[in-house]
């Protein structure tokens, strides 16, 4: 996630939308006081603008680093929650660090994916490391490891809490539309291909993934982004 003091915008990051290109594109927009979250290492070095920046802080309102990790002596992992600010953080506890009044002056988005592409996008990445990858009806299964909501994450208490959700399927035009409501000067930000599942596998359309089941299954558990952002089958 990526808070510009620069701009006064506050971008959150969700999960499977692209999310560590379109940091990676924001970072060149960045000046010396923005907080920039770590991503993951080997896509580092895609970012051509800032490194990480500001986002260890202490508050009040942060949760503690786990006491077991402390006691082994294991070091503090950067999207846990006792860092500070972190990439997939959700919008209340943002609001919560930031304070009220530059959580409404600042410009809020965040970007969200058709539900059912996503899931199986979700697929991919939770299995690429098996060697024997389990069907996608026996993935589903499992809904504790299967369910990927972003919902969560850009509304607060079930209410919209960002100014705009950009769509996946239009990403760069929509990272541009946010920059230019935000009022960054000289928008025509371009989006490089970053932290991309690389498998033969998703080269599929994702609908041929899907049973009438597992189509009704997806369609129970995002309800919510389905109904606010219109996607379908």
């Amino acid at each position: 996630m990526i808070i510009s003091h620069e701009h006064k915008f506050i971008f959150l990051k969700t999960k499977k939308t692209a999310g560590t290109a379109i940091e990676a594109a924001l970072s060149e927009l960045c000046g010396p006081l923005d907080v920039i979250t770590p991503y993951r290492e080997e896509s580092e070095q895609d970012r051509k603008g800032l490194p990480p920046q500001n986002y260890r802080i202490e508050h009040p309102l942060k949760p503690k680093r786990p006491l077991w990790r402390k006691l082994l002596g294991r070091p503090e992992r950067y999207y846990h929650p006792s860092v500070g600010y972190y990439e997939h953080m959700p919008a209340w506890r943002v609001r919560d660090y930031v304070g009220e009044e530059v959580w409404r002056s600042y410009f809020k988005f965040a970007f969200d994916r058709n539900p059912w592409d996503r899931q199986v996008s979700w697929y991919l990445y939770k299995t690429k490391s098996k060697r024997a990858r389990p069907s996608f009806e026996r993935f589903m299964q499992d809904r504790a490891r299967a369910f990927v909501t972003n919902y969560a994450q850009y509304t607060i208490e079930g209410a919209l809490a960002v100014d705009f959700v950009g769509r996946y399927e239009r990403l760069e035009e929509d990272l541009n539309a946010a920059l230019a409501k935000a009022g960054v000067p000289g928008c025509g930000v371009k989006v490089p291909h970053t932290n991309v599942t690389q498998n033969k596998d998703s080269q599929r359309g994702y609908r041929s993934y899907y049973s009438p089941d597992t189509r009704e299954l997806v369609a129970r558990w995002y309800q919510p982004e389905i109904t606010l952002l219109g996607y379908g089958f």
